[in-house]
């Protein structure tokens, strides 16, 4: 298996506009506008859960997606955070991601992460030793909707996180 290292590019709007948004801090009583996320949480009962997750390592052999569902990650903890994404073609067909397309992200301690329906996405990653994030999703999104390929055996290769 060949390994691929990434650096992670900084998250901002803009980079992160094709896989989702990235919510930064406001003012209280802004309006709704492109700042915020778009939610698609119709098709169930809404989740919003802390988990903790222990650290994995830094390597990226798998990429996971959910077609029905937005789904949204903050760190707790204020550290910062890695994940990998590939913008969603169609999310209601069984397309795959295409390695070439998959790109890194470096994610602030003080920002949340909403995905499109359909994104591809691995992680979060992080260098401590666990860590925390508010995670919104649908109650049944792991168990019903749950897409996942390997780089590592349908590709050959797997991703390095170098942050």
């Amino acid at each position: 298996m060949k390994i691929v290292k990434v650096t992670p590019q900084a998250a901002t709007p803009e980079a992160i506009a094709p896989f989702g948004t990235l919510i930064e801090p406001g003012e209280d009583g802004t309006p709704f506008g492109p700042a915020d996320a778009p939610l698609q949480l119709t098709g169930g009962t809404p989740r919003l859960y802390i988990m903790r997750l222990p650290n994995r390592g830094l390597v990226v052999k798998s990429i996971t997606r959910h077609s029905k569902v937005t789904q949204c990650l903050a760190a707790t903890m204020g550290r910062e955070w890695f994940v990998c994404l590939a913008a969603p073609v169609d999310p209601d067909a069984p397309e795959k991601p295409d390695p070439e397309k998959i790109a890194c992200f470096r994610i602030g301690g003080d920002v949340a992460l909403a995905l499109k329906r359909g994104t591809w996405h691995a992680g979060p990653y992080f260098a401590a030793p666990e860590q925390d994030f508010l995670n919104l999703e649908l109650a049944d999104t792991n168990i019903v909707d749950h897409d996942t390929v390997r780089l590592d055996t349908e590709y050959g290769f797997a991703f390095e996180i170098v942050p």
